[in-house]
């Protein structure tokens, strides 16, 4: 099983640039066959859960509590009850890649755990660290998230 990690700003509304974007790799996701895995929650992703429902794909949500308790685009809920914890098991699901978009400290942590762990990580306005693909142009970031997968 083919798996892409996203993460970012749980706080980004419905419509925001980073919300939206997140949808359209949501659904590059689920066009190439993977299954997406987040932490289950609102924002960032709830649109990448929510694009990947929309062309059809499988969403996985590594909950921080028991539970159930998610966005609505989430296929399979893992209540975790690991709070902030449960960061790694979001980033190590991923097969090879994991997307950042935007994010506070939460996604400062999932982002050092992916280095560590060597994962490709391809950001879009996300934390400015050596070692992550970072963009700050839409277009140029989901033509890469579609060539990498």
């Amino acid at each position: 099983m083919k798996v892409v990690s996203v993460i970012g700003d749980g706080g980004a509304p419905e419509g925001s640039p980073l919300y939206e974007t997140a949808r359209k790799v949501g659904q590059l996701v689920a066009e190439k066959g993977y299954v997406l895995v987040t932490g289950g929650l609102f924002g960032v992703m709830e649109g990448a859960s929510r694009g990947t429902k929309e062309k059809g794909g499988l969403t996985i949500g590594i909950l921080p509590h028991y539970e159930g308790l998610s966005n609505p685009y989430v296929d399979i809920k893992i209540p975790s009850g690991m709070g902030h914890a449960r960061n790694v098991i979001v980033v190590s699901s991923a097969s090879k890649i994991v997307v950042a978009i935007g994010g506070n400290y939460g996604t400062l942590s999932e982002l050092a755990f992916a280095l560590k762990l060597n994962k490709q990580v391809v950001g879009f306005k996300t934390w400015k660290i050596e070692g992550i693909e970072n963009y700050d142009d839409a277009k140029e970031f989901l033509s890469r998230i579609d060539n990498l997968l």
